[in-house]
C-alpha cells in the first residue's frame, strides 16, 4: 500500500510557487463560477442531472446488453469492432490495424482512455509518429508532459511559458505570448500532418446503442479535421461510454460543455455512423479495469462520469495541488475514486487528497456520489494500514494461550510497575488490576457447575 502522503509530497513542488499555486486556484475558479451561470440560465438543470443519472444507471445495470445492441449495429453500417479487455491488448489492437493499413503518420485527437493505455509511447517506440492535434494535448506533447486536466491539459501552463515551448519548437518569435498568435502558429504546424496523415484515433464521447454510431465533442474542430481527411479512423472507447438511445443525447449534451467550460454546447459535435467510400473506421471496445470496478456496489456509480472535468474545477485541493500532484492520468476528485479501484495500491493516497467538502457531488452533471465514495475508500485503504499496536492485538487475541499468558504477566508488571512505570500509573486514576482473570473466573464457575451436576447424580 502507498503511503497516505504521496498526494501531498508530489504536490510540494507546484505550491512551493505560490504565484503559481494563485494564477491555477483562480483560473480554475472562473471556470467554475462560468458553469454556474451556464447552469442557472437553464430551468430544467436540475431534472436534466437526474435524467442523466438516471439513464447511466440503467446503462450500469444492462451494460452487457447494451454493448452487444451496439456491436452489432455497428458491425450493420459497416464499422469494425473490437473488444480489448486491457491497456495492452488495446495498444496491439491499434498497431495491428496500423500496419495492416501500412499507416506510419498518426494525427490523435483528445482521448483519456488512450492516455489511461499509454497509447503514445508504445506506438512511438514501434516508429509511428503521433501528432496530437487538440492545443492543449500539443503542448504537453512537446513539453513530454502527461495532461494536467482532461479538458484543459496545459491549465498549468503559463502564456509565456507556451511561447518560449513554440519559440524552440516551431520558431515563433522569441519572448512572443499572445494567444492569438501562438494559436496560429499551432494551427500551421499542425496543418501540414493533417494534410500527410495516414490515419486518425480519437476518443469516444458517447457510444450509442441503438444506432450504432458515437459522437465526439471538441471545441477546435481537430477531430473532425483529422477524420476526415484521413482514410483510416479508429475510435478508442471505454465501455462505459455507452448510451441506450440516440433521443438520450439530447440531455447529454446540454449538460457537458456548461459543465465543462460553461459554453452552451461544444462547438463540435460529430455524430459518426458509417465510413465515407473507400474508408475505414475501427471501434475499439475497451474494459481494462471497468468490469471489475462495476461489481463495487458502493463504487460502480464513478461509472457513469462523462469527464466533463467538473469536479476538477470547484475541488479546493486540485486547484491549488495541480493535477500532477495526482499521478494518474485521470485526477481530482474523480480520478481519487476511480484509480483505486483499478490499482488500490498504486493509488491509495487519493481518497485523501480531498477536504470531503461536497462541491464535487454538487456539480457532477451525472450525480456521481464523489465525496461518499472519497469517504468509503479512506477505508479501505485504512484496513490495510492499522497501527502496529492494533495489530499486535489482533494477534494476541487469535492466541488463546499466548493471549492467557501475557493477560497474567500483564496483571502482576501492574502491581509492581517499576520506576517509571510506577510514578505514571500513581498520577492516574486507574481501574484496580482485578485479582482472577475472565478467564480463571469462567474456569472455577464451570468446575462447580461441573461439581454440582457430580452431587445431583450422587
Amino acid at each position: 500500500m502507498k503511503n497516505v502522503s504521496d498526494h501531498a509530497q508530489a504536490a510540494s513542488t507546484f505550491v512551493s510557487d505560490a504565484a503559481r499555486t494563485d494564477w491555477h486556484d483562480e483560473s480554475l475558479w472562473q471556470v467554475r463560477s462560468k458553469r454556474d451561470t451556464a447552469a442557472r440560465a437553464v430551468d430544467d438543470w436540475e431534472e436534466l442531472r437526474q435524467m442523466a443519472s438516471d439513464i447511466k444507471d440503467n446503462v450500469l445495470a444492462n451494460l452487457d446488453t447494451y454493448l452487444i445492441q451496439l456491436e452489432k449495429a455497428a458491425l450493420a453500417n459497416g464499422i469494425e469492432v473490437h473488444w480489448a479487455a486491457d491497456a495492452e491488448e488495446h495498444n496491439s489492437i491499434v498497431a495491428d490495424i496500423l500496419a495492416k493499413n501500412n499507416a506510419r503518420k498518426v494525427v490523435k485527437s483528445k482521448s483519456m482512455l488512450t492516455e489511461e493505455c499509454g497509447l503514445n509511447p508504445f506506438l512511438e517506440e514501434k516508429g509511428y509518429e503521433i501528432f496530437d492535434t487538440d492545443l492543449g494535448e500539443r503542448i504537453v506533447q512537446l513539453l513530454d508532459e502527461p495532461p494536467s486536466h482532461i479538458v484543459m491539459p496545459a491549465i498549468h501552463k503559463k502564456k509565456s511559458e507556451i511561447g518560449s515551448l513554440f519559440h524552440e519548437k516551431m520558431g515563433t518569435p522569441a519572448g512572443e505570448s499572445d494567444p492569438q498568435i501562438l494559436t496560429e502558429a499551432a494551427r500551421q504546424d499542425l496543418r501540414k500532418a493533417f494534410l500527410s496523415a495516414d490515419a486518425a484515433i480519437t476518443g469516444v464521447n458517447f457510444g450509442i446503442a441503438e444506432t450504432g454510431g458515437f459522437v465526439v465533442c471538441t471545441n477546435e474542430g481537430n477531430a473532425d479535421l483529422g477524420m476526415h481527411l484521413a482514410p483510416l479512423h479508429i475510435a478508442c472507447m471505454g465501455i462505459e461510454k455507452i448510451i441506450p438511445r440516440a433521443a438520450d443525447l439530447s440531455v447529454f449534451m446540454r449538460l457537458l460543455a456548461r459543465s465543462a467550460t460553461g459554453q452552451p454546447v461544444t462547438i463540435y459535435s460529430s455524430h459518426i455512423h458509417a465510413p465515407r467510400p473507400g474508408a475505414r473506421i475501427h471501434l475499439i471496445l475497451v474494459d481494462n479495469g471497468r468490469s471489475e470496478h462495476l461489481a463495487r456496489e458502493k463504487f460502480r456509480s464513478g461509472l457513469k462520469c462523462i469527464r466533463c472535468g467538473a469536479c476538477m474545477n470547484t475541488c479546493p485541493v486540485y486547484r491549488r495541488s495541480g493535477g500532477h500532484s495526482y499521478h494518474a492520468t485521470l485526477p481530482g476528485p474523480i480520478g481519487a475514486i476511480l484509480n483505486p479501484g483499478f490499482d488500490l495500491k498504486g493509488y491509495g493516497d487519493l481518497p485523501f487528497a480531498s477536504t470531503l467538502c461536497g462541491s464535487c457531488n454538487d456539480v457532477c452533471p451525472v450525480k456521481i456520489d464523489i465525496h461518499e465514495q472519497l469517504f468509503h475508500w479512506r477505508q479501505v485503504v485504512k484496513e490495510g494500514q492499522a497501527p502496529l499496536g492494533v495489530k499486535a492485538v489482533a494477534a494476541t487475541m487469535k492466541r488463546p494461550r499466548l493471549f492467557k499468558l501475557l493477560g497474567s504477566i500483564g496483571k502482576r508488571l501492574a502491581r509492581i510497575a517499576p520506576g517509571p512505570a510506577r510514578k505514571w500509573l500513581e498520577s492516574r486514576d486507574l481501574p484496580p488490576v482485578p485479582r482472577k482473570s475472565l478467564g480463571e473466573l469462567l474456569a472455577e464457575r464451570e468446575s462447580a457447575q461441573s461439581n454440582d451436576r457430580d452431587d445431583r447424580k450422587g
